[in-house]
C-alpha cells in the first residue's frame, strides 16, 4: 500500500488511502537541526523552515541539515521547493547549496543525498553549468571523490537561480534515484548505483531525511511531501 506523508512548511499532514487527510499542530520534537540552525520564517509568500550551516563546521558534504523525526522513509518519493540565498559572508566558492538528505541513520553517520547549486545553472562558464546537480553519499563517496573516479556520472545541468522557488522531487527506488525539477517530466540527473545499496540493511535502519545545505547558504523549505512505496 502507498502512503503518503505530507509536511506543508512545518506543521504534519499525515494521509492515507484508506483514511481522511489529518492536520497536526507544529511542535519542535518534529524537527531536529543537525550542525545546523533553524527557524520558521516567511519568504516570498510561504510559510519556511530556514536552515544555514554552522559556521564550526568546515568541511564540505557534512551532516548539516534538519532531520525529520518520525519519517520512516527507505523508497519512494521525495519533494520539496527549496529556495536558497548567499549568506552576506559566504565564501567566493559558495554556489548556494541546498538539497534533500535520505536514509539518514540513526546516527546521522551514513546517507545519500542530493543537492542543487543554483548559482551554476546561468553561469557563463560551461563547466560550471555542468555541475548544477550533485548526488553524494555520506560519509566516503562525497563530490570531489566522485567527480575525480567518475567525471559527469553524478553531475548535471539544468536552469536555475538563487533566490526562487525550484521544486525537487526526488524518486528512490532500491539502488536508484532519480531527481526531476520544477514541472519537468523528464529527471534531470539519474544516479543508477546508490552507494550505500538498496537501503536494506538489518544492521541500522536508515530511513531518515533531512533538509541539508552546506557553506555560505541561507536556505528555505517549503511544502515538502513525502510518498512511501
Amino acid at each position: 500500500m502507498t502512503k503518503i506523508l505530507c509536511i506543508l512548511t512545518f506543521s504534519l499532514l499525515c494521509i492515507s488511502i484508506q483514511t481522511q487527510a489529518q492536520r497536526i499542530l507544529p511542535s519542535k520534537d518534529r524537527l531536529s537541526p543537525i550542525q545546523v540552525s533553524m527557524s520558521i520564517e516567511r519568504i516570498l509568500g510561504k510559510e519556511a523552515i530556514r536552515v544555514v550551516k554552522d559556521s564550526a563546521v568546515q568541511k564540505f558534504d557534512e551532516p548539516t541539515f534538519v532531520r525529520l523525526n518520525g519519517v520512516d522513509f527507505t523508497n519512494g518519493t521525495i519533494e520539496v521547493k527549496v529556495l536558497s540565498r548567499l549568506l552576506k559572508n559566504a565564501p567566493e566558492m559558495a554556489r548556494g547549496f541546498i538539497g534533500i538528505a535520505f536514509r539518514i541513520n540513526q546516527a546521522n553517520s551514513s546517507f545519500e543525498n542530493i543537492y542543487i547549486r543554483p548559482t551554476n545553472g546561468r553561469a557563463p562558464d560551461q563547466v560550471r553549468r555542468n555541475h548544477s546537480i550533485q548526488y553524494f553519499s555520506y560519509p566516503d563517496y562525497k563530490f570531489d571523490r566522485l567527480r575525480k573516479e567518475s567525471p559527469e556520472r553524478y553531475e548535471s545541468y539544468a536552469d536555475m537561480a538563487l533566490n526562487e522557488w525550484i521544486t525537487m522531487r526526488i524518486v528512490v527506488n532500491g539502488s536508484e534515484a532519480k531527481l526531476f525539477l520544477n514541472d519537468a517530466k523528464q529527471p534531470a540527473l539519474l544516479v543508477k548505483d546508490l552507494k550505500h545499496g538498496p537501503g536494506t540493511s538489518t544492521s541500522e535502519p536508515s530511513t531518515g531525511i533531512g533538509l541539508w545545505v552546506d557553506v555560505g547558504t541561507e536556505g528555505y523549505f517549503a511544502d515538502l511531501k513525502i510518498t512511501k512505496q
